[in-house]
């Protein structure tokens, strides 16, 4: 795709109309202005439309019009969530072992060294 003869790279090839509800599950309940729809004697509160950017096209941000909302959905969906992908061991990272030295105000420097095999 090309605008003013600029060749923008996939990334940040989107379409204007792009768009997606928030998935948050209490978001049409919050009392805001921008969720009032609809005309006198029929009024609704609405979920908030989120438009798709170069800036929240591959984030949370493209679903979720914000961390409460987010959280809300997590909060209701946390099971779902961890059985994507279950852990039954801890990860673990090798370092070395860890070691002390003085610095020269007095106090302790320590470097990591090793792996911890004790637990």
């Amino acid at each position: 795709m090309e605008i003013n003869g600029v060749k923008l790279s996939e990334r940040y090839q989107l379409n204007m109309s792009n768009y997606s509800w928030c998935h948050g599950t209490k978001c049409h309940k919050s009392h805001t202005q921008d969720r009032v729809r609809g005309s006198k004697g029929s009024k609704v509160l609405r979920t908030r439309k989120i438009k798709e950017n170069n800036w929240n096209h591959d984030r949370w941000t493209k679903y979720f019009c914000s961390q409460s909302c987010m959280y809300n959905f997590i909060e209701k969906h946390i099971q779902r969530i961890v059985a994507i992908e279950p852990r039954n061991e801890p990860l673990e990272t090798p370092i070395e072992d860890p070691t002390k030295s003085e610095s020269y105000y007095g106090g302790l420097n320590i470097t990591e060294r090793g792996v911890d095999t004790s637990t």
